[in-house]
């Protein structure tokens, strides 16, 4: 299957290939975890530290990067050539010939296990189905036409993202990685010279080549970004116009390799590292070049593939993942691919202009009979923009119906973020509460299907009902509140704030109603009341969203 998730397709020959094999090593351990995690600067930007913590999601091991001196030995065997890595999977992607790479784990005791992409050469290796080549098809089927300022407004309108657009929900402060196949011409086209000037891109990485031009390689990733980033006065508008972005190339079209899953999960480990919020991936693995790697439908099952491994660690750190649901709607093989099997990722599949689903879009559910995709957005003549001239074409695939969702998945994320509680142990991700949120504004939400999923958000829905499920979760985190000590001598603190994100203020008043000391506070720091007199207080703690009183005792 061609991993650019656009309704084109190559027809790729099978080349004849030699004894040398693509593997994973897998790593027991991480030494040096100890000293990394209380250094976590060491590892992650202060962005992602910050994000983790309004998040509240701690730093383990799977944030630790792989031992250097692991990585130095294998790299020192003749025959073995390092491809990549993952510290999330403590692993090392080789190529060399088979029985010197398993020789690896009699060599080196710190290698737990090796996984070959064949995995007929793995201990537990399965059947490899035969390889089902997909209906290859026309390229892009791009038309030129002229448009006005409402190029973009059915892809837009159709799931109600201008309502979040007129409750300032535009993407600002998020930020958003494209890993995709390349951008030429973002740094020139004028329709993101808007993202350009205000200083929107903050960086990128071409992991393919290994270098940091990632205004280069395959026009695919520049299409993708124009669904979300792109402008144009009067004619056009991308979903997210004012989020953040970093660029990431990890697909090589050249060829298609295994090797690109492992490059996918660099570029994610990447994204955490500098704090972003929401990853848009139009790509998707199920075969490849060298059949005895391609994938069967029952490794669609979220938890079998690399890339679909890595990206559920990438939602535990937090990152909300939106992936096209490919495009082999019209082929054999019929269903999504990876990494959009995996059970965290926002699958997003394509319908057009009225909101009939694109034939071309891929089938669910996945292997293990979840529901995928989750939701769909316009993916047949999607309006974008032209990486060569730099005007508006409309062109087809979940290629395009994935960043339209993301960006307004930034939007949506925009207006809310953090970890909640609604007990005293039971804790609720504010991501969760976003996807269901999303997923149950859909119209089909109580009548999934196999290829439309939950159907068409409604975003005005989906954040009245995000703003409500939050809302209610706060005023029950409210209810924890307890000042310490109480009666209180001089001074006393506010617990359980550690559940709550951003300022929350502070009032207290006397008995007679008046107001004696107001404050913002952050966390369980000491309140000083030691210039009060003796007597009886009220301690009102509130936010935007509710409030709680409690009754103090001043000795």
């Amino acid at each position: 299957m061609k991993s650019l998730l656009t309704y084109s397709f190559f027809f790729i020959s099978i080349a004849t290939f030699s004894q040398q094999e693509d593997a994973w090593l897998f790593f027991k351990d991480k030494p040096n975890s100890s000293t990394f995690i209380a250094n976590p600067n060491s590892m992650l930007s202060q962005r992602a530290i910050d994000r983790r913590n309004k998040l509240q999601i701690s730093l383990d091991e799977k944030d630790v990067p792989i031992d250097e001196n692991y990585i130095s030995s294998i790299k020192n065997i003749a025959g073995i050539t390092v491809l990549g890595k993952s510290k999330w999977l403590n692993a090392l992607h080789v190529r060399g010939e088979i029985n010197l790479i398993k020789n690896l784990i009699s060599s080196f005791n710190f290698i737990d296990h090796v996984e070959f992409a064949d995995t007929s050469l793995n201990l537990s290796g399965k059947t490899k189905r035969k390889k089902i080549v997909s209906n290859h098809q026309n390229k892009w089927s791009k038309t030129l036409t002229d448009f006005n300022y409402g190029s973009a407004n059915n892809q837009i309108k159709m799931l109600k993202g201008d309502y979040l657009h007129q409750q300032g929900l535009t993407g600002e402060n998020q930020i958003i990685a494209v890993i995709d196949a390349g951008f030429p011409n973002v740094n020139t086209l004028a329709a993101f010279q808007r993202i350009r000037d205000n200083n929107q891109i903050l960086g990128g990485y071409n992991f393919a080549d290994r270098n940091s031009n990632f205004y280069t390689r395959d026009s695919h990733g520049t299409s993708v970004l124009s669904t979300i980033a792109g402008y144009i006065n009067n004619q056009f508008v991308g979903t997210a116009p004012d989020a953040k972005f970093y660029l990431f190339i990890s697909e090589i079209v050249e060829s298609e390799t295994v090797l690109e899953e492992t490059l996918w999960v660099e570029a994610a480990e990447k994204a955490d590292s500098l704090g972003v919020d929401v990853i848009n991936t139009s790509l998707g693995y199920t075969t490849y070049d060298n059949e005895d790697h391609s994938h069967s439908y029952q490794d669609m099952d979220g938890k079998t593939t690399f890339i679909s491994r890595g990206a559920e660690i990438g939602a535990s750190r937090g990152l909300l993942l939106v992936n096209a649901a490919g495009n082999e709607g019209n082929s054999a093989w019929k269903f999504i691919g990876a990494p959009a099997d995996a059970p965290s990722v926002i699958s997003v599949g394509a319908v057009n202009s009225i909101g009939n689903i694109a034939s071309f879009s891929s089938f669910g559910p996945t292997s293990d009979g979840r529901i995928k995709p989750e939701i769909l957005a316009q993916g047949a003549n999607s309006a974008i923009i032209n990486y060569s001239t730099g005007a508006i074409n409309l062109s087809n695939g979940t290629s395009f119906s994935s960043p339209i969702m993301a960006g307004l998945i930034a939007c949506l994320n925009q207006f809310e973020s953090g970890l909640l509680t609604s007990s005293k142990n039971s804790f609720v991700s504010k991501n969760d509460l976003l996807k269901k949120s999303v997923f149950e504004s859909a119209d089909k939400y109580f009548n999934p299907q196999n290829q439309y999923g939950y159907g068409i958000p409604n975003f005005e829905t989906a954040l009245n009902n995000y703003r409500i499920s939050t809302a209610s979760i706060e005023d029950n985190l409210l209810i924890n509140l307890k000042i310490s000590p109480n009666p209180v001598l001089n001074s006393f603190k506010i617990q359980n704030l550690e559940a709550f994100s951003g300022f929350y203020s502070l009032q207290i008043f006397n008995i007679l109603g008046k107001k004696v000391l107001e404050k913002q506070i952050i966390n369980e720091t000491n309140i000083d009341i030691s210039n009060l007199k003796k007597g009886i207080y009220f301690a009102r703690i509130f936010r935007d969203k509710g409030s709680k009183t409690i009754k103090i005792l001043k000795e």
